[in-house]
């Protein structure tokens, strides 16, 4: 099959991940625990990434998304006692994004949520596998995530 660029590797690499991505956000919000979307389980994970806490700037530009976006998502986790809103001690103006107890239990729920299909994806995909094209996706994510910030 061609296409209409003039660059098909590329093309196709991109359409690739594009296809990929969709399916493994399908699956992996199939696998998610009741009450669990995607897009809380990548705040909860980015935050427990972050030693619990972060700011609702820096969660947007990880997450990719608007201040709006996260704006939501973050009433909606308070709402639930996920996360915990307060002033940054050193910027009264901003805010503090902090996991709570309850955040972590359900983001580390998720995580066990997933287990079995990543455990049936190792059984075709070994980690050698997938050891050998990491180095490679990540020079592509911080290639992607350095041109969408210029």
């Amino acid at each position: 099959m061609t296409t209409p660029s003039r660059h098909p590797v590329a093309f196709d690499f991109f359409l690739e991940i594009s296809v990929i991505d969709q399916l493994a956000g399908t699956a992996m919000e199939r696998a998610l625990p009741e009450g669990v979307s995607m897009a809380s389980f990548g705040l909860l994970n980015h935050l427990t990434s972050k030693g619990g806490a972060d700011s609702p700037a820096r969660l947007a530009q990880a997450l990719m998304v608007t201040k709006g976006t996260v704006t939501a998502l973050l009433k909606r986790l308070e709402a639930r006692g996920l996360i915990a809103l307060s002033q940054d001690p050193r910027d009264g103006r901003a805010k503090i994004v902090a996991l709570t107890p309850e955040g972590q239990r359900r983001r580390d729920l998720a995580v066990a949520a997933l287990d079995p299909l990543l455990g049936s994806f190792l059984a075709d995909f070994p980690e050698q596998d997938l050891l050998a094209v990491l180095p490679l996706l990540r020079r592509v994510r911080m290639d992607l995530n350095r041109r969408h910030r210029t």
